[in-house]
């Protein structure tokens, strides 16, 4: 098997065949042009990756010896040359499934996570530690701000360990109220002692997870975002004369980017977040079962049109019990998300996995361990898709999750 990178890379050959520039075959004219070839432009890199496995095969590479293995590469290539081989146009499955925009509950964006907890004063602690401030506390709730413009990133209630659901902005009162009156929606509830304000519903999927749906909140204004690191690269050095410097600290939190679930019944569940939101599928992962592909995970994101929207804003995959799996808080770069994993080490957390790139999203990670047992991520430098990126379909297993980082818990996924 190649590895996840590499698969990658060669899934680009099918694109620029398919735009007439596929490289040829001949190994005597791709070496000369490989030669002529400007070093310093980004993209010939991979252009040369293409034409050796042009040559060569997308499976069957050669062995080399020592003084002819490859070096690293990274690159920001096209969706449809990423996804690779196996895709579909978002709007032929969306035709296919026979989703009607007009019976949807209209989803904006994913605003806050909700949930509760024993002792407010140790997590209350820890999510400081986690980059996030408080934004209103009583004795018997918590809210939680980053730096954008969401009054709240979290929610904690006191009492027994419990996934509250997480929270999604609607377009309009009318969608709170078709949420209403769905079989398990619940009766629409004034937040009048939330940050902000507004109105929420909460429904449950087939497997009993809360959903809440938010409108009406005042959003919050903005709080002081980090500074855009200038970068030095070997051929390109803007910054001269200026030089980097960090503080030590928490990665401060701008907002959440996703959650996940495992569930018993993926088809079932799937099928009730695509028809009765406007969530629609960034990849699905199957496994191979008797010569057919069976689709165990999904990455799902808010269908805005053109507007653009995060590679995922929900996850889910099947499994033998029901449980939240975590979610994901975007923090501004690689550094800042070094400097927190560093800063949570210190204060003597548990790390669950990372710091490391993951492959489908693109975002860096990094997992912890609250101090109730939930995991929580921090992420950054994630993908953007719009209803031109086609959905993916790939292999699942522990080579899809990460092109980089330490090994992958084998319980991960559990």
């Amino acid at each position: 098997m190649v590895a996840p990178f590499w698969r990658d890379i060669s899934f680009a050959r099918i694109y620029i065949q398919d735009a007439g520039k596929l490289p040829p075959r001949d190994p005597a004219e791709a070496n000369s042009r490989k030669r002529n070839m400007s070093t310093s432009y980004r993209s010939s890199l991979v252009e040369n990756l293409i034409l050796d496995i042009r040559m060569h095969g997308e499976t069957n590479m050669p062995e080399t010896s020592q003084t002819e293995i490859r070096p690293c590469l990274g690159a920001s290539i096209p969706d449809v040359v990423a996804i690779g081989e196996e895709q579909e146009s978002l709007a032929k499955w969306k035709e296919q499934c026979g989703i009607k925009p007009e019976n949807q509950i209209r989803l904006v964006k994913l605003a806050h996570m909700r949930y509760q907890h024993p002792d407010l004063d140790a997590i209350t602690v820890f999510l400081q530690d986690f980059g996030m401030k408080v934004a209103k506390k009583t004795d018997e709730e918590v809210w939680y701000r980053g730096y954008g413009t969401d009054q709240y990133v979290y929610y904690a209630r006191k009492g027994p360990k419990a996934y509250l659901g997480g929270t999604f902005e609607v377009e309009s009162y009318q969608d709170l109220e078709r949420a209403a009156n769905l079989p398990t929606g619940s009766p629409v509830q004034e937040l009048k002692d939330a940050p902000g304000g507004g109105f929420m519903v909460t429904v449950k999927d087939p497997e009993g997870f809360p959903v809440n749906l938010l409108y009406g909140q005042s959003p919050a204004a903005p709080g002081e975002y980090p500074p855009k690191l200038v970068v030095n690269y070997e051929s390109d050095k803007p910054r001269v004369r200026h030089f980097q410097r960090f503080v030590p600290g928490p990665a401060a939190v701008h907002k959440l980017g996703h959650f996940g679930l495992c569930v018993q019944n993926f088809q079932e569940v799937a099928t009730f977040y695509t028809t009765t939101f406007n969530i629609v599928p960034s990849d699905f992962l199957y496994v191979e079962q008797e010569g057919k592909k069976k689709t165990v995970a999904l990455f799902a994101h808010i269908d805005r049109g053109a507007d653009y929207v995060d590679h995922h804003c929900f996850f889910m995959s099947t499994n033998p019990t029901s449980h939240v799996h975590h979610c994901s808080f975007e923090v501004h770069d690689f550094d800042t998300q070094n400097l927190g994993h560093q800063w949570l080490a210190k204060k003597g957390y548990e790390s669950v996995w990372g710091v490391g790139r993951h492959i489908l999203g693109s975002q860096l990670f990094d997992y912890w361990w609250d101090t109730t047992g939930n995991m929580i991520e921090h992420y950054a430098d994630g993908d953007l898709v719009n209803e031109e990126t086609p959905i993916g379909y790939g292999p699942a297993g522990d080579e899809s999750l990460a092109v980089w980082g330490p090994e992958v818990p084998k319980w991960f996924l559990e």
